[in-house]
C-alpha cells in the first residue's frame, strides 16, 4: 500500500567510468569520419559533407553522455 521505509541490503554499484551511450556514439562517430574519407576519396563531395555532419553530430553525443555520466557520479547538474 505505501512505502514502508526500509532500506534495501543491496550495497549500491558504482556507474560505469564511461556510459555505455558515451562509447556507441563515440564508435559512431569514428565510423561516421571513416565513411566521409572513403566519400570525399571516390569523388561524392555532397555524401562526404553528410557524413561528416552525423559525425559531429555524434561527436556532440558523445561528450553529453560523458558529461551526464560524470555528473550522476558526483552528485551535480549535468549544464553549468
Amino acid at each position: 500500500m505505501g512505502d514502508t521505509g526500509r532500506r534495501s541490503s543491496v550495497p549500491r554499484q558504482e556507474p560505469p567510468a564511461m556510459p555505455r551511450l558515451a562509447l556507441y556514439a563515440l564508435a559512431v562517430c569514428l565510423l561516421a569520419v571513416a565513411a566521409a574519407v572513403v566519400s570525399f576519396v571516390r569523388g561524392s563531395v555532397l555524401i562526404g559533407v553528410v557524413w561528416i555532419l552525423l559525425a559531429g553530430l555524434s561527436s556532440n553525443m558523445t561528450w553529453y553522455y560523458v558529461r551526464r555520466g560524470r555528473a550522476a557520479r558526483d552528485g551535480g547538474p549535468v549544464t553549468n
